[in-house]
């Protein structure tokens, strides 16, 4: 996700279901308690938490 991909590009990395990606990106959105609402991206969001640990 911090390279950019798309699901579909990180599930053909990781030889998984592209809903597998989706569940497991929605894990760390609601880990990281990133935003609900429809103003900010939240793979930017997620990505700027994790460089900033």
């Amino acid at each position: 996700m911090a390279e950019g991909r798309t699901n579909t590009a990180i599930a053909v990395a990781l030889v998984i279901t592209e809903a597998a990606v989706a569940k497991h990106i929605n894990r760390i959105f609601a880990k990281l308690q990133l935003s609900v609402d429809d103003t900010t991206h939240k793979r930017v969001q997620a990505v700027l938490t994790y460089l900033r640990q």
